[in-house]
């Protein structure tokens, strides 16, 4: 932290920002890590200063704190983190990654708005939107998000949001965000945009157009697996009527959450350098794998979505991707799936991301396909392992 108390981080690496950002010894014991406010609430010499408190941190104003659900110093720390990594005027920490989604589409829906989704998402997110939305009068509409006539199409006058995935989960879809940015503006609408599979290391979809943008801290941010969180980023005119929603529906998270996303946040960007790097090597690997009917990685030319990558990812195609295994003839694909997922042995088989070492998600109800989120483990390692595994699909 500088000597003024700022930081000034505006021109700084992203390796930089994450390991600084919200970072700086502590103004009473100065400890150089930060600390976890483990507690609920706050107390006060006057009466007057309690109020001074409580009115302050309803109006979102910086470092005022009285209960924890509604904002306490260490989920304030990570928020800095998270809205400098996203290159954010301001962000909000949230309980889990589908606290931060309802929260961020139901402070800027209501009743009789329209709210166009990507067909394609993490199949909670489509619950939500499927039979939670339409309950409270919000209509919403899929539609295939990588086909930009058919979004224009879904557009009506009381279109609100559009909703994507930049990765999509779990076909690999990759959301051409400037363009959707103009439907959405021209609409008078906005951009949200779910940042989960690839982190702002990979992109940061407001430098694109986006509006807000929302990411599971649980999963690459955190990336040991051992923290629910979620955060939503953008203007503070935007974020501050979600911190609002967030407050009122109790989606805060524990101080120890936030301190542990924050620690690992700190590492982001090299776990995220090896993680692509590895998917990499194993996606051109299981390309050429004669038990592979097919593979998606934005690195591939093979990717349908090649153009967009390049224009969007420029490299940075993270550690995701999504596979079939090949059934011999006559032989059902989910006996296939089942082969290769119950001769893995190295890796999970699990059904999160974004951690360290690789997880293998069989997804039975999507026709046998597989959801990998590749680790920092040795690529060589990784590679041995899935032939190994292969080697038993007939």
């Amino acid at each position: 932290m500088a000597k003024d108390g700022k930081q000034d981080l505006d021109h700084a690496a992203i390796e930089t920002i994450a390991v600084h950002a919200g970072e700086g010894a502590d103004p009473t014991t100065r400890a150089h890590n930060l600390p976890i406010y483990q507690t609920a609430t706050f107390t006060f010499e006057t009466a007057d200063e309690k109020e001074a408190a409580v009115d302050g941190a309803l109006a979102w104003e910086p470092k005022r704190y009285f209960y924890t659900r509604t904002n306490n110093p260490t989920t304030a720390a990570l928020e800095e983190k998270l809205a400098a990594l996203e290159g954010a005027e301001s962000a909000v920490a949230s309980a889990a990654g589908m606290s931060a989604i309802s929260a961020g589409l139901l402070a800027h829906l209501k009743h009789g708005d329209h709210l166009i989704v990507a067909d394609d998402l993490f199949i909670i997110s489509q619950i939500l939107f499927a039979e939670d939305f339409p309950s409270r009068g919000i209509d919403v509409t899929p539609v295939e998000i990588t086909n930009l006539e058919a979004v224009k199409a879904a557009l009506r006058p009381n279109t609100k949001v559009i909703f994507a995935e930049v990765l999509s989960n779990p076909w690999m879809r990759i959301s051409d965000i400037p363009a959707l940015a103009k439907i959405a503006h021209d609409a008078g609408a906005l951009l949200v945009i779910d940042n989960t599979f690839l982190s702002s290391v990979s992109i940061r979809p407001l430098a694109f157009g986006a509006d807000l943008v929302l990411q599971t801290t649980t999963k690459w941010i955190s990336g040991h697996g051992d923290a629910l969180g979620g955060v939503a980023a953008g203007s503070k005119a935007l974020v501050d009527p979600i911190r609002r929603q967030t407050d009122l529906l109790g989606g805060a998270p524990s101080p120890f959450n936030s301190w542990l996303i924050a620690r690992g946040a700190r590492t982001l960007p090299l776990r995220i350098e090896r993680a692509t790097e590895n998917a990499t090597k194993l996606a051109a690997f299981l390309e050429g794998h004669e038990k592979v009917e097919w593979i998606r990685h934005p690195s591939l030319a093979s990717h349908p979505d090649r153009a967009v990558a390049d224009r969007i990812l420029g490299g940075r195609w993270g550690g995701m991707l999504s596979f079939k295994p090949r059934a011999a003839a006559g032989v059902d694909p989910l006996d296939a799936m089942r082969a290769f997922a119950d001769h893995i042995a190295l890796f999970g088989v699990g059904v999160s991301l974004g951690e360290v070492d690789t997880l293998v998600y069989p997804m039975p109800k999507r026709g046998g396909i597989f959801r990998i989120s590749v680790g920092i483990e040795g690529a060589d390692d990784i590679i041995r392992e899935f032939d190994r595994a292969l080697a038993h699909v007939e």
